[in-house]
């Protein structure tokens, strides 16, 4: 590189603030590159004090100590001269070949690449008022966490995202030795992150190559290469089946770095197993079988931890045979071992592998948390049979459970909902003198108020009392809102009485779960009367309180009167009093109130999108569909997120043919398994009462691929599918029949009995003798003995259409033993005996001999 380009920016900002000085006293320049260079410099200022040590300081911080502007002015060396010199540092070729060939050497690139808006113009004149503004702009714009790495891996975020990623490499990349660790490992990441982002197969070799570069670099100065910067590339190699750039790069992390053979091998393990070539894994078996060095049991433990991750059970148990589980150093590792034993129930091995930790100092503790993960590991075992087995291994090791892990195994219980469980071992606990935080407490409350089961309570309350734990406020916030859930106003009001026992205050957060509960009876009234008693109590209200009473007025007057209220009480407004403003103007009609709501400037930026996501839905859910579909046209535009619950609420609203593209688009923007198969079956209801078969059928595909491993799911989804089909007024039965068609074909699912009940219902209600006999047939098909149900819906099908041989035929096959069965009988003769011809009434004369038996001449 020639000598002009070698300079570090370090030195050249250092030169700068030389510069700097001669610009005080002269006048504002305003020259473009003097702007751009000011901006950049701005841009990446430090916003923390904190510093790294002299070795590796980051670019951020030598701006930050380098440069103080005031003002600037032509002197001495001219701004636009340090401008061109930073240009032919940025745009110029980069050390270690990790500048792009399409840079451009124009100098005028400078400007478009760092003219970038960061601080606000301010008056220069005051020192210390320049300072506070840029403190308060550094504080809406950067959210720091408390450690500095953090810190600098979103310094170096925000640098790409101002400037772009191979820019923000190649000025990182001129620091030389004052590069930091931190600092490679943060660029490593961000170029792994762009070559995943890309299917762009150059873009992203580009991007490799410059992570390589960092590596060998990261070397050059003497770093040492740990897995921190080693593990993206070589994890992006796995998951691409990439073989060869994965030995290519290996070989310079192992140059002079012997201490990572043993991590690189479970690196290995992983990509042999992924691209399933089983001739490379049984090598690795059969060198590790021959190894005899010291660190032997390291490379084991790393074989064991892929193993496991990648569920390879026959490799798993073939390699603990050798395994001394007493030499693993990483407790992970011995963890994941205990979870994967639990998971295939090697009874044996976990029992040996216990006994033998027990003879070495890891402590009890360890032990039981072991024991921990391979009980709850265990699949299909009933939640008893895990607490059974783990106080049984307990007892086997004269070992008693550590208060930890019987609060783990209480939360285990909780996860699950079986709350019953859960307080059965709370009982337990305090049996054997173990302690019990208040935290766990609170968990059981959450966990019975999320399973809906309110009424335990008072158990949960009873026990809090009687074993001396005094409950604080979120203890009394959650037991107040699950008494109120179970309709217990009067319980719920005792427990406020009882917070006096506790020296305790009632708080709002706990009135607020009454009136909730009162509006969620209707009773408006008694909802009013708890801001009296608010009163009474000395306890304001806050932004909660007045977004329940806004959101259920009835009229623009209670509103203001609210709103009025809340200016009064100094209460500030929060996204949920925008939401309630929505739904209070929606209620009362005022809908072009309502859509003020999101032009209000108080309206916070961070919530805007949720807070649109609510007018559409009350928009949608109160006939203004034309309203809301601009709003969600606008939103989607603007590629922003919609609310999971508001795509719902429209896709349960657009039910007017024409509108099946739309749906499907919405469905498409729909995360997580249970809200997406909720609206999918509403988007299919949609198809089948709009004749969309072949819609209908794509969308059972991906409902089946779901639920591919629940049968019982799948058979109540096509249950609910031909249920929707039989009560759809007219019956569209061809589409029903096509459907039956289909899903034999193509996805090849065989359908249950309820849904042939149904399909049978539709060829009754359309009256379609043709399509009875099909479907009779479907159920022998099927492999489905005909039963009582069947006969009967059958008999219905061909006395109401008529067909009164056949349905005599059936009516003899119908067993009569059960006084219900003839009941429908007999109803069936009087429901379709009327309408017959003489003909027929002849016929049906006969079989209603037939029909009168013994419990109906008693």
């Amino acid at each position: 590189m020639p000598a002009s380009k070698s300079k570090t920016l370090s030195s050249l900002f250092r030169s700068a603030s030389k510069i700097s000085k001669q610009w005080k006293s002269a006048a504002p320049s305003t020259s473009a590159e003097d702007i751009a260079l000011k901006q950049y410099v701005a841009s990446i200022k430090s916003p923390s004090s904190s510093r790294l040590t002299d070795s590796s300081k980051s670019l951020s911080e030598i701006a930050a100590e380098s440069l103080n502007f005031k003002s600037a002015a032509d002197s001495g060396e001219s701004a636009k001269v340090l401008s061109g010199e930073i240009s032919s540092i940025l745009c110029g070729d980069l050390d270690y070949d990790l500048i792009d060939s399409e840079a451009s050497s124009n100098a005028s690139c400078l400007e478009n690449v760092l003219d970038v808006p960061w601080l606000s113009n301010i008056d220069r004149s005051n020192k210390s008022l320049r300072r506070k503004e840029i403190a308060r702009e550094r504080k809406e714009i950067w959210t720091f966490k408390s450690s500095q790495t953090s810190r600098f891996h979103q310094l170096v975020k925000q640098c790409a995202c101002k400037l772009g990623t191979d820019t923000t490499i190649k000025v990182f990349g001129k620091l030389g030795r004052e590069t930091g660790l931190k600092e490679y490992n943060a660029l490593i990441r961000l170029c792994i992150e762009k070559a995943r982002e890309t299917n762009d197969e150059e873009v992203s070799l580009k991007q490799l190559s410059k992570a390589y570069q960092l590596l060998k670099s990261m070397k050059e100065q003497g770093f040492q290469v740990e897995e921190e910067s080693y593990g993206p590339i070589l994890m992006y190699f796995i998951d691409f089946g990439m073989a060869q750039e994965f030995d290519f790069y290996c070989e310079l992390i192992i140059d002079r770095n012997s201490v990572s053979l043993a991590r690189l091998a479970y690196y290995e393990m992983l990509l042999w197993i992924k691209v399933e070539n089983e001739d490379k894994l049984e090598e690795l078996f059969y060198h590790l079988s021959l190894y005899d060095g010291d660190d032997k049991s390291s490379f084991q433990e790393n074989y064991l931890l892929a193993l496991c991750e990648e569920d390879r059970v026959k490799d798993f148990v073939r390699l603990l045979h050798t395994v001394d589980i007493t030499q693993i150093s990483s407790m992970n590792c011995v963890t994941n071992i205990f979870k994967f034993l639990g998971k295939l129930q090697l009874e044996s091995f976990a029992k040996k592998f216990l006994q033998e930790l027990v003879t070495i100092d890891i402590g009890a503790k360890n032990i039981s948390k072991f024991i921990y993960n391979y009980t709850t590991s265990m699949p299909n075992f009933a939640l008893e049979d895990v607490m059974l087995e783990f106080k049984n291994l307990h007892a086997e090791l004269e070992l008693t459970p550590t208060s930890s892990q019987y609060q783990k195994l209480i939360m285990y219980c909780c996860e699950l909902f079986k709350v019953h469980v859960a307080l059965d071992m709370v009982d337990q606990m305090f049996e054997a003198g173990v302690a019990l935080t208040l935290e766990t407490f609170n968990s059981i409350l959450d966990a019975c108020d999320k399973s809906c089961e309110y009424n335990l309570v008072h158990r949960i309350y009873s026990m809090l009392l009687r074993h001396g734990l005094k409950p604080d406020s979120e203890t009394f916030r959650i037991m107040i809102n699950m008494t109120v859930r179970a309709k217990d106003f009067e319980g719920a009001y005792g427990m406020i009485e009882d917070l006096k026992k506790f020296d305790m205050m009632p708080t709002t957060s706990m009135y607020n779960c009454i009136m909730a509960g009162y509006f969620r009876e209707k009773d408006i009234h008694a909802a009013l009367k708890v801001l009296k008693q608010m009163e009474d109590a000395n306890v304001k209200s806050d932004s909660q309180t007045f977004s329940y009473l806004i959101s259920n007025c009835t009229s623009g007057d209670n509103i203001s009167k609210f709103l009025d209220e809340m200016k009064d009480s100094g209460v500030q407004y929060t996204k949920h009093v925008y939401m309630a403003l929505i739904n209070g103007y929606t209620a009362s009609g005022q809908f072009e109130e309502a859509k003020q709501v999101i032009y209000d400037r108080r309206v916070p930026v961070k919530s805007f999108n949720e807070i649109r996501s609510v007018l559409i839905s009350a928009l949608a859910s109160h006939g203004q569909m034309l309203d809301a579909l601009e709003i969600y046209e606008e939103m989607n535009k603007a590629q922003c997120k919609l609310e999971p619950k508001t795509i719902i609420c429209l896709i349960e609203h657009l039910q007017s043919e024409g509108e099946l593209h739309r749906l499907l688009h919405l469905l498409e923007h729909l995360d997580g398994l249970d809200r997406w198969v909720d609206a999918c079956f509403r988007v299919i209801t949609y198809c089948v009462r709009h004749n969309h078969l072949r819609s209908a059928v794509d969308l059972l595909k991906k409902l089946v691929d779901a639920y591919k491993n629940d049968e019982v799911a799948k058979e109540v989804l096509f249950d609910e599918v031909f249920c929707q089909i039989a009560i759809n007024e007219p019956t569209n039965l061809q589409f029903g029949l096509d459907l039956l068609q289909a899903i034999k074909k193509e996805i090849g699912v065989r359908l249950s009995r309820k849904s042939l009940d149904f399909l049978l219902s539709a060829c009754v209600n359309a009256r379609d003798l043709q399509a009875c006999s099909l479907v009779w047939k479907e159920y022998r098909t099927a492999s489905l003995p005909y039963n009582v149900l069947s006969f009967v819906r059958m008999y219905q099908a061909l006395l109401a259409l008529g067909d009164y041989k056949s349905a005599a035929n059936i009516f003899n096959k119908i067993p009569k033993d059960d006084i219900h069965v003839c009941s429908v009988l007999q109803a069936c003769q009087e429901t379709y005996g009327k309408s017959v011809s003489a003909k027929g009434k002849k016929k049906k004369k006969k079989i209603g001999k037939n029909v009168r038996c013994e419990q109906w001449s008693s």
